[in-house]
């Protein structure tokens, strides 16, 4: 087992026993708080020493320009980012005249721990002053799940052996000092002191900062009050600022005594309301906070998070750091969609501002499969966000000469941020990722008016973006020339087989809802003709297959290419660092599943042959430059039997984080490969799949696994699965009365609350040897040697 040195392997938290102060960003993501709508960096609560302050609302951004050496038609002329707004996490201490600052002094202890049941961070220190004044600081700190513009911070002092006096300063700061996030001065330009104060106030009920941004017009506002609580005597007071506010408690402690103070923050922000109403939002919501207490919040927090882990949880058998791992890795998708609420999901959720807090297809493609089989109105919520902006999704398409939506490759409010075109415009697959995010989440709940409210306008829309790029041959079969598919290594190729197969279900996808649904079709312009156009496209849907090699392209003529030397490039990854993308796109060399994808979420269009050769040809290809492709090489190892490399896949999925794997960890975790994590494991280790519009499952474990069960919502049951290396069991958990039919290895079953089903494993053999991966890619062993993280 890995030896993790500072943080110990522990089932239900994240714990880190010393402070690592070369490590500082990679636990401020790590220690994150967030519940989709407000997001906390682990920093510090004195500020100091930091790698990146980080607080955040979801969707908050500023504009900024676009550099291009040369411009051209098409291009997206203004950028967003992620602004880092007001931060109320700040809580300075001064012991008699010494500031509490880890880097001075002596640190006897240092504690941090993340409790995944209670949503708490934990932090204990024991430390003394220059001065010799030795104090314990205990602090707890929350974003509230059920209180959505609600954080709040319990921060406890006291003298050890001496007395000593204590100062508290509780602040609100905007416009903090960022490391630096572009070479680009206009772009530096933008981001250097975002937010403009529009008003500030102070009074006994709280402080409340408003500030706006220059370019996009957002208006925001910060507010805190707190409670005192000390035997002791106490001062305070109160200095309000246009970009700080602070409020000082000032207390002189004798061994023995202590003085806690909560801090309440509420936040929010609006593009369309008023000063007077932002300012209204943030006091009921501090008036909320205060109305609950410390207590009440904390008790909010452990009822929600009891429920999501009751219908969510992965139980690991074997391998203790993977169960840990995959617990934060849930953890923190739930946190990045709880309460974002139509807003988006950003590719790193609000752990930190990489990719400029961009939403991607990630979203649809690896985190919602998770939402929406644990917290399904959670991934709806996503769903309604993708509707809010299908107006200037139509407006893009118009843009680049085509019907229907054409959904942005990158983007925080709806508009096109990439200016990068094969890995971006031509990435047009997003429109089919959302298409099959809408019907997975309709399979999962029945949810009719879900479909008729937004579902269909947004099958509709993707489908006619479809036909535009799309074409019948002298032959009849449909093509999509030049477009990017999920491997970015290969841009601006003809028939992405991926692209093809996902569109091809969006076509089809789109005529069976407006089947269901005639006369909201009707709204849209659709009629029969229309209807049977997308039918006759995903028929005819063109897939081209190598009959010599017995594998299918990733799209046409690619294994006609030369091979990429592998060897010459050992130790130089990812490749786009070091090679130049010309040379990527004319050589078989594939950054992430691509393929290995389409036979994963497109099972059904590939032989069980098909599927064991084409893992065997494309991982000896992929390199996993990319954070998506590891859960989905583990999925599809699993399923043409080489459980042992699904492991250690599974294994890469879950860890990408808590070991820095990737090395950028510092900027936000990878929320997709978290979502990934969960994918790796139940839909390769548990097969689940959707069949004919039901669950289908097909287990098998990996040697060095005990036992693995998980649960799934579906329809309103939960079912859950309990595996063991020779036997499953399905039970559902929902009242007398519930039911559920699923197929297990091709069997209909029916399960009931009254009589769970048993069934013994086959064992899965593969059809051909393990293949190897590029010499320096191979993953990293589930079952590994002690090492150092």
């Amino acid at each position: 087992m890995i030896d993790r040195g500072h943080h110990p392997i522990e089932p239900w938290r994240l714990r880190e026993t010393r402070l690592a102060m070369d490590k500082l960003a990679q636990a401020e993501s790590l220690f994150a708080l967030s519940n989709g709508h407000i997001g906390l960096r682990g920093n510090l609560d004195e500020g100091e020493p930091y790698a990146i302050p980080g607080t955040y609302l979801n969707s908050f951004y500023e504009q900024r320009p676009l550099p291009y050496a040369e411009a051209g038609y098409g291009y997206p002329e203004s950028g967003q980012t992620l602004v880092d707004v007001t931060n109320g996490k700040l809580i300075r201490l001064l012991v008699d005249d010494s500031p509490f600052d880890v880097r001075y002094g002596y640190l006897s202890k240092h504690e941090r721990s993340l409790d995944f049941r209670t949503g708490i961070l934990e932090r204990d220190v024991d430390w003394t002053s220059p001065g010799g004044k030795r104090v314990k600081v205990r602090s707890r700190r929350m974003v509230s799940l059920t209180q959505r513009a609600v954080a709040a911070i319990e921060y406890v002092v006291e003298p050890v052996d001496q007395p000593a006096r204590f100062v508290i300063q509780s602040e609100l700061v905007a416009n903090e000092a960022q490391p630096k996030l572009s070479d680009d001065p206009r772009v530096a330009a933008v981001l250097d002191n975002p937010l403009k104060p529009v008003s500030h106030d102070g009074g006994e009920h709280g402080t409340v900062l408003i500030h706006r941004t220059t370019r996009s017009q957002q208006l925001m506002a910060a507010a805190m009050s707190h409670e005192v609580e000390t035997s002791a005597r106490y001062a305070m007071d109160q200095d309000v600022r246009e970009d700080w506010a602070r409020t000082t408690v000032i207390c002189q402690l004798q061994p023995g005594e202590s003085l806690r103070v909560v801090k309440y923050l509420a936040y929010g922000w609006s593009s369309l309301r008023s000063e007077t109403a932002i300012r209204d939002q943030v006091a009921a919501a501090l008036a909320s906070a205060r109305f609950s207490g410390w207590d009440g919040l904390t008790k909010q927090q452990a009822e929600f998070l009891d429920d999501f882990w009751d219908g969510a949880d992965v139980e690991v058998q074997g391998h203790p750091e993977l169960q840990q791992a995959v617990r934060f890795a849930l953890f923190h998708v739930l946190q990045a969609g709880a309460r974002a609420e139509r807003r988006a999901i950003p590719s790193k959720g609000l752990t930190g501002a990489g990719y400029d807090g961009h939403t991607f297809w990630d979203t649809e493609g690896f985190v919602l499969p998770v939402l929406t089989y644990t917290m399904p109105d959670a991934a709806a919520d996503a769903l309604r966000w993708r509707h809010s902006t299908l107006r200037m999704a139509k407006q893009r398409a118009e843009e680049l000469g085509f019907q229907g939506a054409a959904f942005p490759w990158r983007t925080i409010r709806g508009q096109e941020c990439s200016g990068y075109w094969p890995a971006g415009t031509a990435a047009f697959h997003i429109n089919a990722d959302i298409a099959e995010a809408v019907m997975r989440y309709y399979r999962a709940t029945g949810d009719d008016d879900f479909l008729d409210e937004v579902g269909l306008e947004l099958l509709v829309e993707t489908a006619r973006l479809w036909m535009s790029l799309g074409h019948h041959d002298r032959e009849g079969r449909w093509h999509l020339p030049g477009v990017t598919g999920p491997d970015e290594y290969s841009a601006v190729a003809d028939d992405n087989v991926f692209t093809n197969l996902m569109a091809a279900r969006n076509l089809r996808s789109a005529a069976e809802a407006a089947a269901k649904f005639p006369v909201k079709a009707r709204e849209f312009g659709v009629d029969s003709e229309e209807e049977a156009r997308w039918r006759d496209a995903a028929a005819a849907v063109y897939v081209p297959y190598d009959a010599d090699l017995g594998v299918h392209p990733q799209s046409e003529g690619f294994t006609g290419y030369a091979v990429w030397d592998f060897d010459a490039y050992k130790g130089r990854y990812p490749l786009m660092l070091h090679a130049p993308y010309f040379q990527l796109y004319r050589t078989q060399v594939v950054k992430q599943a691509d393929l290995m994808l389409a036979t994963y979420w497109c099972g059904d269009a590939f032989t069980a042959e098909e599927k064991a050769r084409n893992f065997d040809y494309y991982e000896r290809l992929t390199v996993r430059d990319s954070s998506l492709s590891a859960c989905v090489q583990a999925v599809m190892a699993a399923e043409v039997g080489h459980l042992d490399l699904a492991y250690d896949y599974a294994y890469e999925a879950a860890l990408i984080d808590m070991r820095n794997l990737h090395h950028n960890t510092g900027d936000g975790l990878h929320m997709a490969s978290l979502g990934g994590a969960w994918s790796a494991l139940v839909a390769g280790f548990g097969g689940l799949r959707e069949h004919n519009g039901g669950l289908s499952f097909d287990p098998a474990l990996p040697i060095g696994l005990a036992g693995l069960s998980f649960t799934i919502r579906w329809r309103g049951v939960r079912l859950k699965v309990e595996i063991d290396p020779v036997a499953v069991k399905y039970s559902v958990h929902d009242g007398p009365d519930a039911s559920m039919r699923i197929r297990h290895a091709g069997e209909e079953l029916t399960v009931t609350a009254k009589q769970p089903v048993v069934r013994t494993l086959e064992k899965r053999r593969p059809l051909l040897p393990r293949p190897p991966q590029p010499p320096g890619r191979e993953p990293r062993p589930a079952l590994g040697v002690s090492e150092d993280s």
